[in-house]
């Protein structure tokens, strides 16, 4: 284990020794940071040269990837003994589990800390450490293309009763219309399960925070989603049309419904595509409909860093979270902020975005604080391919439970 310092002491050097340090004592930082959308790359290139500009004592880097590689790339890292020394990412709890990772407040300064959701850092909370902080949010819901649904001659469907029979009118009024979008992709194969498992009672654990992938609720969730499928319902390749090429399909009116994020709209209107949609809650079978809320996170792998390199590390934080730019970080995209004055923010900036952000208070989140969650994650998306393939569900789902909870 590093000798660690205080988390005074962090902010104390981030002030006077690193950004004091001459050219030859210049301190590397290494970040990967995943790709949200098309502005992703050209905001990280900017903040990069801002952020060397403003700390001569530090040398930045940040490499933006994909999220259908970024699983990849940062475990190969990892092998090969080269972990970034920061990383945006969903997934926490595996690399708690194997000592990889610093306690957020090792490295973040009191300031920057006290300025986010509390609800949000205890998505993080595993033993009562706090081992990640939150980047953004997003909650999801349905988007529906006004147009086509009136013209198909169609309700906005709240149950799956009637979404089965939405998309059946829309595939009678437009063959060349999907009515449905599914992503069952590396990218977001997981968000599909919880969004049917938990619209008919199930999910991914139990009432006690036990694993139960293969609940008769679960079961039933998956066989309707790919039933939907089958059925001609959705586009026609959901293990590789990702979220991104579901919401160009939107924007393009070739999908007529969709679940999507909170910045569905930003990301049409940068596409500059121009449909008339609106919002409705996820159509369920259980009576009760519910938002999936999906948080990432920034972390710190424990690279036995030096008080300078950790006092780097507490000075990009404090960069990023400065109230106007990380204001700037989360509207870019379109995304919900984590932090209380990002939230005053955005609401102020766009009053339709106030409604989301007590969307996501509200939702359901993913079961990322257990350390099986990178495998459970994996182990559903390829329930879902397989099953595509038409492998029983049933049997897939025993399977992966077993070998989960095992």
């Amino acid at each position: 284990m590093r000798k660690m310092v205080t988390l005074g002491l962090a902010a104390l050097m981030a002030g006077a020794m690193v950004m004091g340090a001459s050219a030859e004592e210049q301190v590397d930082l290494n970040v990967i940071a995943a790709q949200y959308g098309q502005n992703t790359a050209a905001w990280w290139a900017d903040f990069v040269e801002e952020f060397n500009a403003a700390n001569p004592g530090i040398n930045l880097n940040v490499e933006v990837v994909s999220w259908n590689d970024i699983y990849t790339v940062v475990n190969t890292r990892i092998g090969n003994g080269q972990a970034p020394d920061i990383l945006n990412i969903d997934v926490f709890a595996d690399y708690v589990d194997d000592e990889l990772l610093l306690p957020a407040q090792d490295y973040v300064s009191e300031e920057t800390y006290g300025k986010m959701y509390e609800s949000f850092l205890e998505q993080s909370n595993i033993d009562g450490t706090i081992w990640a902080i939150p980047d953004l949010a997003s909650a999801r819901a349905m988007y529906y293309n006004v147009d086509i649904l009136e013209a198909a001659g169609v309700e906005v469907p709240t149950t799956w009763e009637e979404l089965t029979a939405a998309c059946e009118a829309i595939k009678a009024y437009d063959d060349s219309i999907y009515p449905w979008g599914i992503d069952m992709t590396t990218d977001e194969g997981q968000a599909a399960f919880a969004y049917y498992t938990w619209n008919n009672g199930g999910g991914f654990v139990d009432e006690n925070g036990d694993w139960a992938l293969n609940s008769e609720q679960n079961v039933e969730a998956i066989e309707y989603a790919i039933g939907l499928v089958n059925s001609g319902y959705t586009n026609s390749d959901p293990s590789n049309d990702t979220r991104y090429d579901l919401q160009d399909m939107f924007g393009a009116g070739q999908i007529a419904m969709v679940i999507a994020p909170n910045s569905l709209p930003t990301y049409v209107a940068d596409g500059g595509y121009e449909v008339n949609y609106a919002v409705a809650p996820i159509p369920c079978n259980n009576g009760e409909s519910v938002s999936a809320g999906v948080m990432d996170r920034f972390m710190c792998f424990n690279n036995d860093y030096s008080e300078e390199e950790l006092a780097a590390v507490t000075t990009f934080f404090d960069y990023f979270y400065d109230d106007e730019r990380y204001s700037e970080w989360v509207l870019m995209e379109g995304f919900l902020p984590a932090t209380k004055a990002g939230g005053e923010a955005v609401a102020a900036a766009d009053e339709s975005m106030a409604a989301w952000v007590d969307i996501v208070g509200s939702s359901k989140f993913y079961p990322t604080a257990k350390t099986e969650w990178a495998d459970v994650k994996q182990g559903v998306i390829d329930v879902e391919q397989q099953a595509l393939l038409g492998e029983d569900v049933q049997t897939l789902l025993d399977n992966l439970q077993a070998e989960i909870a095992g």
